[in-house]
């Protein structure tokens, strides 16, 4: 999807500094006290608007949650709605997931949500999609021995390909759908795409995958 730019985004998403944090690589491997707890801390990846990472933040507060995107002018909406939605335990980061070992330490994130990810359709553009198995050796190293990563997509040429991936990486997997929707799970919190797709009556596939210890 392409982004209109905005003028004096960055600026105003500085503005929202008590949930933006500007330099998150000064955190690394310090992230529990930036939150000012122990809590176990879930980041999403690639978290668009924020609907569905502010609306976990809201139900389970004793979780720490970490939303990383790169887009200034998306964060920047997702800034404004955390900030009215006084979520303490969610803090929002503009990261290239390239650079993710430079912002994490290692274990120390417990879950990853990669939720409708770009789905880099063209064959020579597999590399960029966020489940290739270069990604997921980043999220080996940042991520608890037994944290897990989830995955949710209206895609079925990359939720085929990320099963290959996972299966090839040698990770466990479980909870697999190919249409999420036809059961609904009462705790499933849903992204705006995955409103929007659901209503279309277009399926949701879905899967929880970990790392063999």
């Amino acid at each position: 999807m392409r982004v209109r730019k905005k003028p004096g985004a960055m600026e105003a998403l500085l503005a929202f500094d008590t949930v933006y944090i500007d330099a998150p690589m000064m955190h690394r491997g310090a992230w529990q006290q930036v939150f000012g707890n122990d809590a176990p801390i879930y980041a999403e990846f690639g978290g668009g608007k924020g609907s569905f990472i502010i609306e976990m933040a809201k139900r389970h507060p004793d979780v720490n949650f970490i939303m990383v995107d790169v887009i200034t002018e998306v964060m920047l909406k997702a800034a404004e709605k955390a900030a009215k939605a006084n979520v303490p335990n969610l803090r929002l980061i503009k990261l290239d997931l390239a650079f993710l070992d430079q912002v994490f330490a290692p274990d120390e994130l417990t879950r990853i949500y990669l939720n409708f990810s770009d789905p880099w359709p063209k064959k020579r553009h597999y590399k960029r999609r966020l489940t290739y198995r270069d990604f997921l050796m980043k999220y080996h190293e940042v991520l608890k021995p037994d944290g897990w990563i989830y995955l949710k997509t209206d895609n079925q040429l990359l939720f085929e390909f990320s099963l290959n991936e996972f299966a090839d990486c040698d990770m466990k997997m479980r909870a697999i759908s190919l249409d999420l929707h036809s059961n609904p799970i009462p705790w499933n919190v849903m992204t705006e795409y995955e409103q929007k797709f659901s209503e279309m009556g277009m399926p949701i596939y879905r899967v929880e995958a970990q790392f063999r210890l």
